[in-house]
Parts: structure tokens; C-alpha cells; sequence
């Protein structure tokens, strides 16, 4: 025999359902509420050798508690070196009202500084941040850029310096680099200066204003006509690093980077610091701006522990034999 419950029975459990579900619906409604909303941080990076310094970052934040997709995420934006296209995507960030910029490089801050008006950046940069304007000094930023800087187109002449010990038979030295571009061509300035110091070398510049006109002039590079290639920190031309890493050993030609790993890959030797450290160090200031602290109370930080690293592998290849009181000063020598 069939048991119909009754009425009065199913209006009650249909209210405690009800209820229940209200219930929940307002504990998942309440933990929503209490769930912080995740920090959106645009990334500008002129592509290649400066993603290290996004995986620098990425360790600093979370090192600090900030995980990745819960409190912040990350919105990179590749400019593959083109100065208009930092300009653009620094523009569109700030109209979407992301929370911070961070700029990767002196070649991304330049354009991101000029398109925008009120979003706070922080900057990780190879320049002199109170020469291109960006803070007041180093002490007291004064406005909405702050961040950590390492000397980049500072070590120019010294790297140019080290490189003529390396090869001191050095006479002809060439580079390539966009000259509208300030970075580089403040780079080269320096090493055209240590190259009359040093008497005897001739830096050979070579502009390019595309990667088709970069990579025609590797190209028709000789190496009757030059000694070795040195780099000056051009976006552009960094982002083609193995073209010059295979171009330089077949033309056996000697290396000098502002990059370690481009001596893990294959150069011959660089003078410069760690770019994931970099990153790392400059995690604080992020995390401090988006908690609400402001970018003109925050200083810039320097970081000055350079390595000397040199491939002996690549040395041996394109048949150089480096000196050794140059080999028991460097830092670090891949075999």
C-alpha cells in the first residue's frame, strides 16, 4: 500500500530546503566578500634575455606571500624591443586601471613613463634612473616611478676594458644598435670614450634601425674587417642573441655580453649582474604599493655585485686563448 505524506509534512521539509539552501547561499556569499580581490600588475618586457627578471620577480612575490592567481596575476606584455609598442601597452594598462606597472628594463620605463599620467610603476633598470628622469634621487623618488637599479650602461667601459685584456692583440671592435634608441646609444658613447682611453682600439658602430637591417649586417660582418662584437644593451639587438652567439663562432670572433646567460648559451664572456636577483630584490617594492604605500616614499635600491664570467668552451672553439691572469679573476669559468 502506497503511503502519501501529507500536506502539512511536505510544505515543512519544503521550508527547511529552502532555508538550508538560503543558508548556504549566504555563507558562499560571505566567504566571496571575505576573499581579497587579486592585484592585476602590468608587465612590460622588451622580450628575451628580460623574462628572467619576470621569473626573479614571480620568486621575490612569493617569497613575501603573494601567490601567483590568488592575490595578484601577472598581464606580460611582450614589446620584442619596439619602443611604440611599450608606449601603446602602457597606455592601454592605465585606461584599464591595473594596479601597478612594472617595467622590466630602462627601454620599456622611457615609453611607460611617457604614456601615463597617475599609475604607479616600478621600474628594474640598467640606466641612471635620476639622469632620464624618473626619480628625483636616489634617496627620494618624489613621484609614482620607483624600483631598483643596476648598473648597466654604466659597465660599459669596463667590459670593453676586460675585453681588450682578453684579446689584447684587440684593434677593431664592433657593435650594432638602434640610435634612437637612449639606452644603447648612451652605451655606446662610453665605450667610445674607453676606446680612446685605451689607444689603439677603434669601436666600429653599426646602426640598425630593424632586425632585417641587424641581421644583413651580421651578415656581411668579416672577421678580417673586425676584432670582436660587443653589445650595448639594445633591446632590439638582444632579442636575436642566437644569431650572434652562431654568427660570432663561425666567424671566430670573441664575445663580449652585459648578459651572464648569454655566456651559459654560447658567448665567450660578460661583466654584469644577476638579472633573476634583480627581479627578486624589486618584488618588495610591488608588494609594498599595492598594500598602499607610495612610490615617492620609497627610495631606489642599487645593486652593485657584478661577475666576470667567461666560456672557456667558446674560447676553444674559435681558437682563443685567454690569458690566465684574465681567467683567475673571473667569477665563474664554464668548461
Amino acid at each position: 500500500m502506497r503511503v502519501v505524506p501529507s500536506p502539512r509534512l511536505v510544505a515543512s521539509t519544503s521550508s527547511r530546503c529552502f532555508a538550508l539552501c538560503v543558508m548556504v547561499f549566504a555563507l558562499c556569499a560571505s566567504a566571496q566578500a571575505q576573499q581579497p580581490k587579486a592585484y592585476r600588475i602590468g608587465v612590460l618586457v622588451p622580450g628575451g634575455i628580460w623574462y628572467e627578471i619576470i621569473d626573479g620577480l614571480r620568486v621575490g612575490l612569493r617569497q613575501l606571500g603573494l601567490e601567483e592567481g590568488k592575490q595578484f596575476g601577472l598581464d606580460i606584455h611582450d614589446t620584442k624591443g619596439d619602443l611604440k609598442a611599450a608606449e601603446d601597452a602602457a597606455r592601454n594598462f592605465e585606461q584599464e586601471k591595473v594596479n601597478l606597472i612594472y617595467a622590466a628594463a630602462t627601454s620599456v620605463t622611457i615609453p611607460a613613463k611617457r604614456a601615463t599620467a597617475e599609475i604607479p610603476i616600478v621600474f628594474c633598470v640598467g640606466a641612471d634612473p635620476v639622469n632620464l628622469g624618473f626619480v628625483e634621487s636616489f634617496a627620494k623618488s618624489g613621484g609614482r616611478l620607483t624600483g631598483v637599479h643596476y648598473p648597466a650602461t654604466g659597465l660599459t667601459a669596463k667590459r670593453l676594458e676586460i675585453l681588450k685584456e682578453i684579446v689584447p692583440k684587440l684593434r677593431r671592435v664592433v657593435t650594432f644598435y638602434d640610435p634612437h634608441n637612449p639606452v644603447p646609444s648612451q652605451s655606446a658613447k662610453f665605450a667610445r670614450e674607453e676606446a680612446l682611453r685605451l689607444g689603439g682600439v677603434e669601436f666600429v658602430e653599426r646602426h640598425v634601425a630593424s632586425v632585417e637591417e641587424f641581421q644583413a649586417g651580421m651578415r656581411a660582418l668579416s672577421a678580417g674587417d673586425v676584432d670582436a662584437l660587443f653589445t650595448v644593451s639594445d633591446a632590439m639587438v638582444n632579442n636575436q642573441i642566437q644569431l650572434i652567439i652562431d654568427t660570432a663562432r663561425v666567424k671566430r670572433l670573441p664575445t663580449m655580453f652585459e648578459f651572464q646567460s648569454y655566456v651559459i648559451k654560447g658567448g665567450l664572456a660578460s661583466y654584469s649582474v644577476s638579472f633573476h636577483e634583480m627581479g627578486r630584490l624589486s618584488a618588495k617594492y610591488v608588494q609594498r604599493i599595492l598594500t598602499g604605500v607610495k612610490p615617492r616614499d620609497l627610495p631606489v635600491e642599487g645593486v652593485d655585485k657584478i661577475d666576470f664570467i667567461v666560456n672557456l668552451k667558446t674560447a676553444k672553439q674559435i681558437g682563443l686563448t685567454i690569458p690566465p691572469s684574465v681567467l683567475a679573476r673571473a667569477d665563474r669559468v664554464i668548461k
